[in-house]
């Protein structure tokens, strides 16, 4: 009754910025969407694409004799390479495992000691 309708201009800013003109309103709409997939490619997906390659090497390079880490936890020396996928590790005097390549974390060179977290401090 007392409320009158407002309308709101179209033509000064409607090309760019979505009023009355079109494509311009889409753009400006997708903008953020196209901004926040980039900044996720460089700060996520990026370095992940990154590290994978960087195992996938590592794992591709494990030699008898080399001390790794599993993903359990495990530390041992690797005795054989049984094939593409497979070693061998010794975790214990006698005691060999076999496990799969993809589940290695760490490979530690011949030699190199554990790093001990209570000497350091």
């Amino acid at each position: 009754m007392f409320i009158t309708p407002a309308y709101a201009p179209g033509g000064s800013l409607g090309g760019l910025f979505g009023g009355a003109g079109g494509d311009g309103g889409m753009l400006m709409s997708l903008l953020p969407f196209v901004l926040i997939f980039v900044i996720m490619y460089f700060l996520i997906l990026r370095p992940q694409q990154k590290r994978v390659k960087t195992h996938a090497e590592m794992v591709k390079n494990v030699r008898r004799g080399d001390t790794v880490v599993t993903n359990g936890g495990l530390i041992g020396k690797v005795t054989k390479v049984v094939d593409d996928d497979q070693i061998e590790i010794e975790i214990a005097p006698d005691v060999k495992i076999r496990q799969l390549r993809g589940m290695i974390t760490d490979v530690r060179a011949k030699g190199e000691p554990v790093k001990d977290e209570s000497a350091s401090s």
